[in-house]
């Protein structure tokens, strides 16, 4: 090269990247939150080596102006380029100070300049090496010219060194434990992966834990991800808002100017619901740094055409006899090197689009948390939690998928057009038959793509059915086997199921179908351009040249051509999925206005002409102009009957109902106690604390006032026994102490209890009272609004609302009420019998104002005190006088100090704890067991897998021998006229040959379809069965979660990734193996490095998959926490608004999310740093096959050397994907692992024992004995029930009493069989139930439940799930159940669409469904679980009445809070740590004065 040409182009070719690079590298470095770097011996090494290379190229300037100066004869481009290196120097110092101050501890910039510039040196070095050996005489200029590039070159030398160095960490920043590595990594260990070399030793010499996982890097944080993201959507949601706005002024507009077609009018102007832009928002979020990878992906594909290119030169070299050997050597090198950077370049764009899914994930995932923790009623009946649970796992996953394939839209295209550019060039027209081929399977692939779309939506659907319905069938998992439904409802998952695998079936088949387009397309391609090529004129030859160029150049075509089908059905996906998100996104939110906050007002509560909806869709109010006021720190009640409203009214309060008209003002903070208690799957301490800070003295006052010290000394573990999910280890009266301890110790200015009272036992519901809600309690001061069924407490309010079909009839206090006369006077009189029986009625005033202060007499005193000593009138006459003379407020800490003067302040005893209620979830380690390969194998069929592989073989085997037929068809002799002979048979066969490949495709791939749905149809069925016959202990320690990310994703993956992987897997695994064998058979000497090559794969390939196979697992494990947290959330999405805790609750979403992306990260890393070490070794194949080429020169035909190189520049993405796709396959055949280990949970006992049925009519006394009886929860607990004896005649009413945890309802579980014995039996009419199945038992008993559980889906399935039923049966047990009237009054009556867990029906309401479905039934044995402690006194009478006359000769057991329910009972069961302390009739156990008298006096009914 002349010096002039090393000049400008060596010199400037890295000043202009720097100069092009520099603008964008500022803009986006900028950015950087990071604080500056102090100034270290690295940074000055770094400065002192750059201004000593700006130095030395100002002196080449300065000594050309000398020269120019004297009038010597100085070329222009010596002065050009000394100026622009100078300028490229100082803008290279620029960097590395403002990369200091930026925090950049290593720049990738000034990397790339200083490794360009050492490379171009190179060149330059041996030219000015030449030039001092020359003996030419040399000028001063020269010599000072050489000495300033060798110490120049010496700089650069040190400079590239110093960038292997990262600086040191930015000020103001702590070192974090666990950082990840890649924070101090440099540029060079950034782009070759090196810094996480050290995870992947420490996976293969051990597993991996979670303790051993890296922090996220800032960047990729949930918080500040949420953040950016929301910001755009905000912006877009509020460019939506103004729109609709806009279309709304527009529409009133007309409205008002054209009176006389008013009605026309309002139809053609009605302004379309336009949908925030989802995908506008992501692009602006994360579209910056995903250009960033398209830039690399134009490199990248720039890069490909290279090789190709180099291949030509190489079989020119081959062909020319008196070519020079280092002209080959170098197209070798020169393949080398292109196919290093290729590899490198894809590498990081690859990273990049992993890390832009993960950061879309989290995105998608924060904004469906923070949406669900705001959805309207209307919308929250739209969404389930089971859809929205497959919103954040199925379509955020979507969307993770197409990110690595998005830039292939325009990279597929832009690649066809320079492989058919390059190909033109070779065989001129031909290629447009090609070209034609392409275009015609466009339209096929668009047939194909719509069909997909339509079978996605389709098969989305159902599986959003499916996790509903499993969703809501593990919440009531306990009903159904009590009522005995298990197998209805496993029939309606089957169902849904089959439905599913239907749409996944026709889906796969045409995929199948499309794998054929994918296969034929670059052969048939091919073909016709050869055949097009050879026919057109005889004198067209295909010598080695034109075929193995052509042919390098139809793999690069394979590629874009295969991979744009695919990513159009991933758009296909995505766009399904990103519909599905826009829509749950853009669903209705509360209005925040409904409630005003800010109102100052002299009253708490203020509520003006307010009328409310549920939705505001509906054509009728719920309630109905609503006003009333609150004063700050009065008491007030609300009652009413069963769906009349009341619940409602607290929700209009909270906001959480859609206001119609009027105002809402609530002033100050809001605790709220939910009718059902919403409890956490955390200890009971922090589940009282709520996310406050413990306060010792606060949370002792506050566990003794709410009745829970008793408590902490039952559970295992005191205060901090961990809660299971939805509080199932604590019972209903434990749930609701603690709901009403959480509000307290919340310390707010409004309390709204909702009917809390209802689910504990009387006396500890009269001590609530006195010590927190009452005028003396710890809240007296406090804002109370009490829902409430219970007469007792209601002469010590300040005011009562009575609440008729959701209007305000009557206002006042108690006695005002009573003088009135009104409807609450009759209700009084009706429920509070006379005047002289009050004394002996429960909750009547009188047992409110007992004595002056109970608490400082002996136990003794009180064993001696009448309670008949204070007349009712007496004690009402004190109370209306303002003198109110019952306990104390908050009773235990008054007490101490009147006792004495100093308290201590503790927490409850430590106890600790045997076993932990909620293991975590176990990660398998290790290599995935063959057992779980084999198993798959079976579900799919052996002879169906032998026919696959087989398949697989024949369609490779053709593909080789086509390339060997084409071979040997270019290196045919030639005619004198420049022809060739027996063209016509070459193309047939050549075209015979791909036609067999394509054939076998399909085949293989239909019967592997085939076979996968097969064993996804298996693989879910067995897994579904054994769970829903798995015992309630499993449920009680199983999140919930758990077992639905079992059903969601692994499912998922079973149904789709799965054969997915299989399919690429094998037909990688066996193209790798044709390839190796078609080297081998081209360049023999070629297999004498294979064996070294193939060992180091199998190495990297072992060192990787162990990491990476675990890392999948802890993925897999962090990522069930995500949506237990979130089902969790739902559920009490109402108390965590209430509570204003949203912030804290997303914060712990946004934790739960970073953990997982602590593991998947990682992952991805790992598939990163595996694959560029897997092209290097595949690069050097490339090398190996070249050089034997070259050295085997004379002894090689050019077709054999085409064929070689050719095979070898596909090797390396050959066994990459091999290996991707062997490790993904491990990877993701955890799923079938996972799915097998649920499959194979401990069962109960069968449903159905044959030859031990009993007989149809059985029982039919109702007789039943417990002889010696004893049971536990679990195996590792202590007794619930300790040798119980007792003999219940048919026909007797039991009623069940004992403080809470005695055993009441481990009682009527042991019944059921929901729990089994450990010791003795129970009989039914002399049948030992635990000889018979379960089926058999549980559908010959009755239970009305405390938790009356719904499932979505009609009310006839709720009734009759099995149809057994007839119209008019049902109608009469709704009758009976006094439910007629209201279902006739909805207008699909029977039809009638129950939502998600019954939520549009009353808790009371839902309680008569339940009472409705033990009529139906009329077994001989019922169980009243607490039954109507939800509904009013009115509604409880009538329960009582009907049980009374339509199970008059049945034997019922009762479970009673209120005693007055069980005082007409046979005998009474009096329970006490699980034995039986007392069993007699009501009268005997009064008169015994024991425990049943204590609790009965406690009730004020003795």
């Amino acid at each position: 090269f002349s010096s002039c040409f090393q000049q400008l182009v060596f010199d400037l070719i890295p000043c202009a990247f720097l100069w092009v690079s520099a603008l964008p590298y500022y803009f986006y470095t900028r950015r950087s939150r990071v604080s500056h770097i102090p100034i270290s011996a690295l940074f000055k090494a770094k400065v002192v080596t750059t201004i000593v290379l700006w130095i030395l190229a100002w002196t080449n300037l300065i000594r050309s102006l000398w020269e120019w100066g004297q009038h010597m004869t100085v070329p222009s481009v010596d002065l050009v380029v000394s100026l622009i290196v100078g300028l490229s120097m100082a803008l290279a110092l620029l960097f590395t100070q403002f990369d200091r101050m930026k925090g950049v501890r290593s720049s990738g910039l000034l990397t790339c300049y200083w490794l360009l510039t050492l490379l171009t040196g190179v060149f330059i070095f041996q030219s000015k090496v030449l030039l001092l050996l020359s003996s030419d005489p040399k000028t001063d200029g020269q010599i000072l010219r050489c000495v300033t590039f060798f110490l120049s070159f010496v700089a650069l030398l040190i400079n590239f060194v110093l960038c292997f160095f990262a600086d040191n960490m930015p000020a103001f920043k702590p070192k974090q434990n666990a950082e990840s590595p890649e924070v101090a990594a440099t540029f060079l260990s950034k782009i070759s992966f090196w810094w996480f070399t050290r995870m992947v030793v420490m996976g293969y010499k051990r597993p991996i834990i979670n303790d051993d996982l890296w922090k996220l890097n800032e960047d990729d944080e949930s918080k500040n991800i949420a953040k950016s993201f929301l910001k755009n959507w905000n912006a877009e949601k509020a460019k939506k808002a103004i729109r609709a706005y806009h279309n709304r002024s527009r529409f009133y507009v007309n409205r008002r100017f054209k009176k006389g077609r008013q009605i026309y009018v309002y139809l053609s102007n009605k302004p379309k619901c336009s949908k925030a832009s989802l995908g506008l928002a992501m692009v602006k979020t994360f579209g910056p740094y995903f250009l960033f990878s398209t830039v690399l992906k134009v490199f990248h594909d720039l890069l490909s055409f290279v090789s190709p290119q180099l291949l030509k030169g190489l079989i020119t070299f081959t062909a020319t006899e008196n070519a020079p050997m280092w002209q080959g050597y170098l197209l070798g090198v020169g393949m080398f090197v292109s196919a290093i950077l290729q590899s490198v370049i894809l590498q990081q764009y690859f990273h990049i689009c992993f890390v832009v899914g993960m950061r879309l994930r989290s995105a998608i995932i924060s904004s469906i948390y923070r949406k669900s923790l705001l959805l309207s009623n209307a919308a929250r009946k739209e969404s389930t939690v089971g859809e929205v649970v497959n919103l954040m796992s199925v379509d955020a996953q979507r969307f993770m998928d197409l990110m690595s394939y998005l830039n292939i839209v325009w990279s597929g295209p832009f690649q066809i057009i320079l492989a058919l550019y390059f190909l033109w060039n070779i065989l001129g027209p031909s290629v447009l038959a090609g070209l034609a081929v392409m275009v015609l399977l466009i339209p096929v692939n668009g047939v194909i793509a719509a069909k997909a779309r339509a079978l996605q939506v389709k098969q989305m659907k159902y599986k959003d059915e499916r996790i509903k319905l499993m969703n809501e069938i593990l919440n009531g998992m306990k009903v159904l086997k009590m009522y005995a439904w298990e197998m209805s409802f496993k029939d309606k998952v089957t169902s849904i199921r089959n439905k599913e695998l239907k749409e996944l079936r026709k889906a796969a088949y045409l995929n199948a179908a499309s794998s054929f387009t994918f296969v034929c397309a670059p052969f048939l391609v091919s073909l016709t351009t050869f055949a097009v090529y050879v026919l057109s004129d005889e004198k067209n030859v295909l010598d080695a040249q034109k075929a193995f160029v052509s042919l390098s150049l139809f793999n690069i075509l394979r590629f874009p051509l295969m991979m744009l089908p695919m990513v159009v059905t991933s758009l296909v996906q995505a766009s399904v999925s990103l519909q599905r998100l826009e829509s749950f996104l853009n669903n209705e939110e509360l209005d925040q206005f409904n409630v005003d906050h800010s109102a100052a007002s002299e009253n708490a509560i203020r509520v003006d002409g307010a009328s409310f909806r549920w939705d505001q869709d509906e054509e009728e109010d719920v309630l109905q102009n609503i006003s009333m006021t609150v004063p700050e720190g009065s008491l007030v009640a609300i009652v009413g009957q069963v769906g009349c409203g009341k619940s409602s009214l607290v929700s209009a309060m909270l906001g959480d109902m859609e206001k119609v008209t009027g105002s809402v003002s609530v002033k100050g903070s809001v605790a709220y106690v939910p009718q059902q208690p919403w409890i956490q799957n955390l200890t009971v301490r922090d589940n009282i604390t709520f996310g406050k800070d413990l306060n010792i003295c606060k949370y002792q006052d506050t566990v003794e006032a709410c009745e829970l010290k008793s408590d902490f000394e039952m559970l295992p573990a005191s205060d901090q026994t961990e809660i299971g999910e939805r509080g199932i280890n604590l019972s209903g009266g434990q749930k609701q102490r603690v709901a009403i301890a959480r509000a307290v110790y919340q310390d707010a200015d409004v309390y709204l209890f909702d009917d809390p009272l209802s689910a504990v036992d009387s006396h500890v519901g009269k001590n609530i009272f006195d010590n927190v809600l009452g005028p003396k309690g710890c809240l007296k001061k406090k804002t109370r609004i009490l829902v409430t069924h219970g007469l007792a407490f209601l002469p010590q309010v300040d005011k009562i609302f009575v609440l008729v079909n959701g209007r305000i009839t009557e206002v006042g206090d108690y006695y005002e009420l009573i003088e009135k006369n009104g409807a609450f006077a009759e209700f009084l009189r009706n429920y509070a019998v006379s005047e002289e029986d009050d004394q002996f009625k429960e909750g009547d005033p009188t047992v409110m104002s007992i004595a002056s202060d109970i608490y400082s007499i002996s136990d003794q005193e009180v064993e001696d005190l009448d309670l008949n000593e204070i007349p009712a009138e007496d004690a009402r006459k004190k109370q209306s006088m303002g003198q109110f003379v019952h306990g104390p407020s908050c009773k235990y800490v008054a007490l101490k100090k009147k006792m004495k003067e100093e308290k201590t302040c503790q927490l409850p005893p430590e106890k600790k704890e045997k076993n932990k209620l909620i293991e975590s979830e176990k990660a398998e380690t290790g290599n995935v067991k063959l057992s779980v390969f084999l198993s798959y194998m079976s579900s799919i069929g052996f002879f169906l897998c032998f026919l696959i592989c087989m398949f697989f073989i024949v369609q490779n085997a053709a593909q080789v021998y086509a390339n060997i037929w084409l071979s040997d068809w270019s290196n045919d002799e030639l005619n004198p006229d420049g022809t060739q002979n027996g063209t016509e048979i070459r193309l047939a066969v050549y075209g015979s040959l791909g036609f067999i490949q394509a054939l076998f495709v399909m085949a293989s791939s239909f019967t592997l379809t085939y076979g996968s749905v097969a064993a996804a149809a298996m693989l879910h069925y067995n897994m579904l069965d054994r769970i829903f016959h798995a015992p309630m202990s499993y449920f009680d320690t199983t999140p919930l979660g758990r077992v639905i990310n079992r059903f969601s994703k692994d499912v998922y993956l079973v149904d789709e990734v799965i054969p997915r992987t299989l399919n690429a897997f094998i037909s990688t695994f066996i193209k790798a193996v044709a390839t190796f064998g078609v080297i081998i058979y081209s360049t023999p000497i070629f297999s004498a490095i294979v064996v070294p090559l193939l060992l180091l794969y199998y190495f990297v390939q072992r060192f990787y998959v162990s990491t990476s196979r675990q890392l999948k697992r802890l993925e897999s494990i962090s990522r069930s926490p995500i949506y237990s947290h979130f089902s969790e959330t739902i559920t009490g999405a109402s108390t965590i608004r209430a509570y204003g805790l949203q912030n804290s609750f997303i914060k712990q979403s946004e934790n739960l999310v970073d953990v997982n992306q602590m593991a998947y990260f990682p992952n991805i890393v790992s598939n990163r740093w595996l694959a560029l070490r897997l092209e290097l070794v595949g690069n050097f194949i490339v090398l190996f096959a070249a050089i034997f080429a070259v050295a085997g020169k004379g002894t090689i035909d050019s077709g054999i050397v085409g064929l070689s190189v050719s095979y070898a520049m596909q090797i390396t993405q050959t066994l990459n994907w091999m290996v991707r796709q062997s490790s993904e396959l491990e990877t993701n055949i955890v799923a079938v692992e996972r799915v097998e280990e649920y499959s194979n949970v401990v069962q109960e006992a069968p449903l159905v024992i044959e030859g031990e049925r009993p007989n149809k009519d059985w029982p039919s006394v109702g007789e039943i004995k417990f002889e010696d009886y004893s049971t536990r929860y679990r195996s590792e607990l202590d007794l619930v029930v300790k040798n119980i004896n007792a003999d219940i005649k048919g026909g007797e009413k039991i009623g069940i009493v004992g403080r809470t945890g005695a055993g009441k309802s481990s009682l009527t579980l042991a019944l059921f069989r929901i729990i089994e014995s450990v010791e003795g039996c129970i009989t039914i009419d002399g049948l030992n139930i635990s000889k018979i199945g379960l089926q058999d038992l549980r559908s010959k008993l009755s239970i009305i439940p405390q938790d009356p559980v719904l499932f979505s889906g009609t009310l006839r399935m709720n009734l009759d799930p099995f149809d057994s039923y007839t119209d008019e049966e049902l109608w009469n047990a709704l009758k009976h159940s006094h439910l007629k009237d209201f279902v006739l009054g909805l207008t699909l009556k029977l039809e009638h669409e129950v939502s998600e867990g019954g939520e549009n029906l009353s808790v009371g309401q839902r309680q008569l469904v339940c009472l409705a479905r033990a009529l139906l039934r009329k077994s001989k044995i019922l169980v009243l679980d607490e039954a109507t402690a939800a509904v009013d006194l009115e509604t409880d009478d009538l329960i009582q009445a009907t049980i009374r006359v339509q199970f008059e000769d049945c034997t019922t057991f009762t479970i009673a809070h209120r005693l007055n329910t069980i005082m007409d009972s046979t005998r009474v069961l009096v329970l006490d740590a699980g034995k039986v302390a007392e069993f007699d009739s009501p009268i005997n156990l009064l008169k015994a004065k024991g425990i049943f008298y204590s609790m009965a006096k406690d009730a004020g009914l003795a």
